[in-house]
């Protein structure tokens, strides 16, 4: 179990992003956090990863206070993901390997180098692991930063526009992966994103903020007709087309 209490953030010298966030996700549970640019949906995921440290509020996993562990034991916990993929000349092995770090003690082991193969297996990118990031597609780079952070076995994954420079194929190729983790071995993840139409096809959950407070938390059910108009100040609706939930704008 996630759980987010009364989360508050102020940037220096300017005015407070969030106000007072709560929310609670349950394991294996994929949540979108959804709102129009500016409302903190990015500043709420770099609290939880400690990147920035709320002015108030808590964050627990499974009871246990995150911000209060020290940094190699919530790297245990807590993987991020940015949507700045970084394009450097690291072979996708070694940069895989990265994610071991918090378990790293004079070498790494064994059981490091099988979960990092582990972890390229379910990923298909066992035949880039001795290419350099440089060398590959942004879909690649991509998927080679989602591997890194699932080398660390966190509880929860932390997905920052994790599609916001994909190609469709890859778009919904990477969300599928997720998906599927959080499904088949009880990962759960947080992730910040604008399609909402990408949002409907893979998140069990969702979070609406709105000038850094909670509009709305549940299930899709909470994007309707008067969410759309309040949080994004456009006329739209849900339809379902061939099994899938879709938003549909209207003039």
């Amino acid at each position: 179990m996630i759980e987010a209490r009364n989360l508050s953030y102020r940037y220096r010298g300017g005015d407070e992003v969030l106000h007072g966030v709560s929310f609670s996700l349950e394991k294996g549970r994929l949540l979108s956090v959804l709102g129009n640019n500016g409302v903190g949906k990015s500043t709420l995921l770099k609290c939880f990863n400690n990147i920035l440290r709320p002015d108030s509020g808590e964050i627990l996993i499974d009871g246990e206070n995150l911000l209060s562990l020290p940094g190699r034991e919530r790297a245990k916990r807590v993987a991020f993901v940015s949507q700045n993929v970084p394009s450097v000349q690291m072979t996708v092995h070694d940069s895989v390997m990265l994610g071991r770090r918090p378990y790293f003690r004079f070498s790494f082991t064994e059981e490091d180098h099988e979960i990092v193969h582990t972890t390229m297996r379910k990923l298909g990118l066992e035949h880039l692991r001795g290419r350099f990031l440089n060398e590959l597609s942004g879909g690649e780079r991509q998927k080679g930063m989602l591997a890194r952070a699932l080398a660390q076995e966190p509880t929860l994954l932390l997905l920052d526009e994790p599609t916001s420079s994909l190609d469709v194929r890859n778009q919904y190729q990477v969300l599928r992966i997720v998906r599927e983790l959080c499904e088949k071995e009880g990962l759960t993840a947080i992730m910040v994103i604008h399609d909402l139409s990408l949002a409907l096809r893979f998140s069990d959950s969702f979070l609406l903020l709105r000038e850094g407070c909670v509009y709305g938390y549940g299930d899709y059910g909470i994007l309707d007709s008067e969410a759309l108009r309040d949080v994004y100040g456009i006329e739209g609706r849900i339809a379902e087309i061939d099994g899938h939930h879709v938003v549909l704008v209207e003039e």
